[in-house]
């Protein structure tokens, strides 16, 4: 009898084909997506349409009291915004104020980072413990501890320095410096952990191997670590992005508002100003508007220049 080489084959000679799975392919992760999507849905999407809709008309108290008819203005809010000087000051004030505290931010929470992985385990829980008491704590309450650290009467800061009775949020570039530490404060623990377990996350071989070439540590640093937390550097940079350009509690409270006769207005502030201190709320819609392209844009362009170098998001 002659030996049967290879596999028997199914009668018929056909070969059998496994049929596919239902949902395999490409829509597989949207089918994951969906209830995060529909969630998403109904509580972002709806509430920006409707932003944008109030922006295209003459909407303020009297409409909503109905004693006026509303009136369609299409662009006209937009066209008032873009002409208004004192917008396009406060739009400069804005984004250099979220430029500086986005650095500072990312600054102070990768270094921190990069300590945490030099100190032993005491050190190390104690700093975490402080840091994330820091971002636990209420931005109202924050601003409120930062007020009094800094109060030309009673605040130890000033006696310190010894620089007497001197108002910090008197100036405008004071002010916003003070703003600008309190914001730093209560952001950096968010890029602190992430970093700081990106760093666990990579070989020690790696590091080893690079102080062994005789690398400082910002040459680690800048060379081995950062392009390999690239992935995690976007999540944190594009979150501080958001977060410091729709600060508003923080400006509020520690300069009363906005500052003297308005000098420490950021956008959010001045939206709320125009929506509700003024009842233009037509107005106020169409600033809210503009800070949500103006985050889409910068979104999308940061996105965009890290595909050009390769990275996977």
């Amino acid at each position: 009898m002659r030996a049967v080489r290879g596999r028997s084959r199914p009668r018929g000679g056909a070969a059998h084909v496994r049929a596919p799975r239902p949902w395999s392919g490409t829509g597989t992760p949207w089918l994951y997506l969906a209830p995060a999507l529909v969630v998403l849905g109904a509580l972002l999407v709806y509430p920006v349409c409707q932003l944008g809709l109030i922006s295209l008309f003459k909407y303020t108290q009297a409409q909503v009291s109905g004693g006026e008819p509303t009136v369609f203005l299409g662009f006209g809010n937009y066209a008032g915004l873009f002409s208004d000087p004192r917008f396009r000051s406060v739009l400069l004030a804005t984004v250099l104020f979220a430029a500086a505290c986005v650095v500072s931010t990312l600054s102070v929470g990768c270094a921190l980072a990069v300590l945490l992985t030099r100190v032993r385990a005491v050190p190390r829980l104690a700093l975490m413990l402080a840091a994330l008491g820091a971002w636990a704590t209420p931005a109202v309450t924050g601003s409120t501890v930062w007020l009094f650290l800094f109060d030309p009467d009673f605040g130890p800061v000033n006696r310190v320095l010894g620089i007497g009775d001197h108002s910090w949020t008197y100036g405008r570039y004071s002010a916003f410096f003070l703003v600008l530490l309190e914001v730093v404060w209560c952001s950096f623990p968010f890029v602190m952990v992430t970093v700081y377990a990106g760093i666990r996350a990579v070989p020690a071989e790696v590091l080893e191997a690079a102080a062994l070439d005789g690398a400082s540590q910002w040459r680690i640093w800048r060379s081995v670590l950062a392009p390999m937390l690239r992935p995690i550097l976007t999540v944190v940079t594009i979150q501080s992005v958001i977060w410091d350009f729709k600060v508003f509690t923080q400006i509020y409270v520690m300069t009363n508002g906005g500052g003297i006769a308005g000098q420490n207005l950021v956008l959010n502030v001045y939206a709320y100003q125009e929506a509700f201190a003024s009842s233009q709320y037509g107005l106020g819609s169409a600033i809210g508007v503009v800070m949500l392209l103006i985050l889409l844009a910068v979104t999308l362009v940061y996105l965009r220049l890290l595909r050009r170098q390769g990275e996977e998001l």
